[in-house]
């Protein structure tokens, strides 16, 4: 269990990183809580996702196969995506795409990608932000420009992604998962792709209205924190009204844990023993509906 200070300052990083709270207002009020100057970039340090970190899979590991290549997904649209496979036989996978959450495409998803194609599939994470220029370094600039995107368009993007992967091959399954804002997306491309997606899983993502539920085409795996009140807010009464309307949808809340507990660049919201379970879970979700 967290102590209250910790609590205290994830819940304000929250509200930073996706409230749009201003940044110096964060920065007084992070100050107020942890006591003084130094104690609040320190808290900071912990609480936010840390570039430097060392990858759970090497980017050179060589069972892999890895690039960063570009792709007319729509007429005039274009996706950098980073692609991670297997080895051998890897562009004959079912495809996962893997969503960035609202930081962009970082060293971290690519890390996650690569832990996807070591479970083998061929794994490709689009950076969304392409048509604005390309996730940058400063992460509070990027989820600026995650803010400032045409969604209509960037969901039509991720769709048309989805269908040029399914098509690759004959029978080819495609799967997607995706964090925070990542994981909102996978509940609109399950609902844009249709039966060309074969399978989502959201990682404390929030959920479309529940009167979207009964046109979903797509089986879905919810993966919840029992303490992100704001995302459960509405992935819960999205996952019920899913289940009313007899669509293959599951949600496994992880009792105890923070929003982005998945993520191992953050230390004080790093969860190891429910991001083990958590991903488990994922792999089997892939097993079973991507074969």
């Amino acid at each position: 269990m967290t102590d209250p200070v910790t609590r205290a300052v994830i819940a304000l990083y929250d509200r930073f990183t996706h409230e749009g709270m201003d940044r110096r207002a964060f920065m007084a009020e992070l100050v107020r809580v942890t006591g003084s100057a130094v104690a609040a970039s320190a808290m900071l340090g912990t609480v936010a996702a840390q570039a430097g970190c060392a990858p759970v899979v090497p980017t050179d590991d060589t069972r892999l196969r890895t690039e960063t290549i570009t792709w007319e997904v729509r007429q005039g649209r274009q996706l950098s995506l980073y692609s991670a496979m297997p080895e051998r036989g890897g562009g004959d996978r079912p495809a996962v795409v893997v969503v960035h959450e609202n930081r962009g495409l970082n060293d971290h998803i690519r890390d996650v990608a690569r832990r996807v194609a070591l479970a083998g599939y061929a794994a490709y994470a689009p950076d969304f932000l392409t048509p604005a220029g390309g996730t940058p370094a400063d992460e509070d600039r990027a989820r600026d420009m995650i803010g400032a995107l045409d969604m209509p368009a960037t969901v039509a993007d991720g769709a048309a992604l989805i269908r040029r992967l399914a098509g690759i091959n004959d029978g080819r399954k495609v799967g997607a998962v995706g964090f925070c804002w990542g994981g909102a997306m996978v509940h609109r491309l399950a609902l844009a792709a249709g039966p060309a997606l074969a399978g989502g899983v959201s990682f404390y993502g929030p959920a479309p209205e529940p009167s979207e539920a009964a046109r979903l085409q797509t089986p879905l795996l919810v993966v919840l924190a029992g303490r992100d009140e704001r995302v459960n807010r509405t992935a819960l009464p999205y996952v019920e009204a899913a289940r009313a309307a007899g669509k293959d949808v599951r949600a496994v809340t992880y009792p105890d844990v923070d929003h982005a507990f998945h993520n191992d660049t953050s230390q004080a919201r790093y969860n190891q023993s429910a991001a083990q379970q958590a991903w488990a879970e994922t792999l089997g979700f892939f097993r079973r509906h991507l074969a």
